[in-house]
């Protein structure tokens, strides 16, 4: 039986929401669901696969300037772990009405540590029935997310279908 991590960053909030959703479409005893805080008591190697998500908020979440940075943490425990090989997928929650130009940017980030790391990535999703104007997330061609893409603030009512399908599609790539 393959075993299953889901992290998530911010708690309290859309993104934890978001994380108890994706962590209950697995079978029981299959998965676990950690906030990013606490990778200091797991072991990343005891995972077949690894889905991580966040939020794209300000620019401070995703800089070195602030030493609590928590991601840098996580992402620095991801580095010493041997991930080479190992399937990760991604979702990521942003407002494409407020933020258009940069809807679900920390996806892409969390993409390049993962990718720097050996890990291999799944779970890309279409760009189709979302409105913004740019997004780092991004795959080459543009017509995919390099992961699931959520906005509880202005598509709320689709999240449910948009998880569910997304999971199932995670589950076929990983061969669960």
């Amino acid at each position: 039986m393959k075993k299953i991590a889901v992290f998530y960053w911010p708690k309290k909030g859309n993104v934890e929401f978001s994380a108890n959703r994706i962590f209950k479409k697995f079978e029981p005893g299959t998965a676990e669901l950690h906030s990013i805080d606490e990778i200091d008591h797991v072991n990343l190697n005891d995972f077949d696969l690894i889905i991580v998500g966040g939020s794209t908020v300000g620019a401070i979440v995703w800089e070195k300037a602030d030493d609590n940075n928590l991601w840098f943490d996580f992402f620095a425990k991801c580095s010493a772990a041997e991930l080479t090989d190992k399937l990760y997928a991604i979702f990521g929650l942003g407002d494409q009405i407020l933020y258009p130009e940069n809807f679900v940017d920390g996806m892409m980030l969390i993409k390049k540590e993962f990718d720097g790391n050996g890990a291999k990535h799944i779970g890309k999703w279409p760009v189709e029935g979302y409105k913004f104007t740019g997004s780092e997330a991004l795959d080459e061609d543009e017509k995919m997310f390099v992961g699931l893409a959520l906005d509880e603030d202005n598509q709320d009512e689709l999240t449910e279908q948009r998880i569910e399908k997304w999971v199932k599609q995670v589950k076929e790539e990983a061969k669960i």
